[in-house]
């Protein structure tokens, strides 16, 4: 029986995870966690049973904890409670699904823990990479990529000689603007920017896709994944969103993993790694496919991925700014405060602002957000 603790449950991979449970008889979920959907929650617990659960807002925890006085659930809240959910002693796979630079704390204390991480968090990486990946090797913890691109990378360098691979090939869908000027996107409303051409995704992730500063978020995580140089990382826009990823070899050969678009895959394959069980779902049918295209991404008109290698490649407390910037401002464009194209020029102005700190500590990552927060609510109060 393989436990496993669920940060981020009521989100779409949380709920996605769960789903991916209930068809593996030999998972139990041993522990769960959420921001404040106590509703959510309830049904959790009372469909799996969890030892521990954590509600991060404290009001809402309180709330759980009454109603489900009759389950012997131990409920906890904050900060505190999500590194306890996280570093849980029985637990064996920590599926880090939760939104934002939130992850960070919990995800180094889990690996402190000896805890396999599936990791759908990709903040975490982002801003601390050079803190995750070396507390990983320090404890022989696997890092176990959930998203999508990282995943099918991971599974073309499976059995492969890593040294041996050229470049990564990370493949985008464009987003529903993909062909878009900027002068296009002015007007664009927060429903069409919520309209994904081919996943189902939490908001938060989606409008990042609108941006293709997901994309650039990628990059970076990538670059710590599979230590590679950013010249090394080459973004290619693959609108059927079939082929999740490639690696070209030093002989010239690729590499590509292929499926229909589907979260489910990469989740479950994190948790059975290295075996692969049936998953039920739609296949992709080569006779009925008439073509797969490909083309460069437009830097210049979506020019959070161009910032996303900047910062990547100017490194230090960098990433951690155009992160921070970033969940800043589609929580404002979310609110309907700003424009859509706000977010990018949002993220270039916390950039150009910033004086870098090299290597940073787990402390000086929580202080530059911290900062970018306080220099972009200046800006936009003015």
């Amino acid at each position: 029986m393989k436990n496993i603790a669920v940060l981020g449950s009521t989100g779409s991979i949380g709920t996605q995870t769960l789903e991916v449970v209930r068809n593996n008889k030999d998972f139990n979920i041993d522990v769960l966690a959420a921001g404040s959907n106590v509703e959510a929650l309830e049904k959790q617990i009372r469909e799996f049973s969890p030892r521990l659960v954590c509600v991060y807002e404290e009001s809402s925890a309180r709330e759980l904890k009454d109603r489900v006085r009759d389950s012997d659930v131990k409920i906890v809240w904050g900060m505190e409670g999500l590194i306890e959910a996280a570093a849980f002693e029985t637990t064996d796979t920590v599926v880090t699904a939760m939104v934002g630079m939130i992850g960070i704390r919990p995800t180094i204390e889990a690996i402190k823990m000896n805890k396999n991480i599936a990791l759908a968090n990709k903040e975490t990486l982002v801003t601390a990479g050079h803190i995750i990946m070396a507390l990983a090797k320090e404890h022989n913890v696997k890092i176990l990529p959930v998203d999508s691109e990282h995943s099918a990378i991971f599974q073309c360098l499976n059995g492969e000689n890593e040294k041996q691979a050229d470049k990564i090939l990370l493949t985008a869908s464009g987003g529903p603007f993909r062909g878009k000027t900027r002068e296009e996107m002015a007007d664009v409303t927060v429903e069409q920017a919520l309209k994904h051409p081919n996943w189902a995704m939490g908001k938060k992730i989606t409008i990042d896709s609108a941006t293709m500063v997901n994309k650039g978020l990628e990059v970076i995580e990538a670059r710590w994944l599979f230590d590679v140089d950013f010249d090394n990382i080459t973004v290619v826009v693959q609108p059927q969103s079939l082929i999740h990823s490639m690696v070209q070899f030093t002989d010239g050969a690729i590499m590509a993993q292929l499926g229909t678009p589907d979260m489910k895959l990469p989740i479950q394959y994190a948790l059975t790694y290295p075996d692969r069980r049936y998953l039920k779902g739609e296949r992709v049918d080569f006779n009925k496919l008439s073509c797969i295209t490909f083309s460069a991404p437009d830097m210049e008109n979506f020019k959070g991925l161009k910032l996303a290698y900047d910062a990547g490649r100017r490194g230090g407390t960098m990433p951690t700014v155009f992160n921070a910037a970033n969940e800043l401002a589609v929580s404002l464009f979310l609110d309907r405060k700003i424009g859509f194209l706000d977010i990018a020029d949002t993220i270039e102005y916390a950039m150009s602002m910033h004086k870098v700190k090299e290597t940073p500590k787990l402390e000086d990552i929580l202080m530059t957000e911290r900062e970018v927060y306080d220099i972009l609510s200046q800006r936009i109060h003015k």
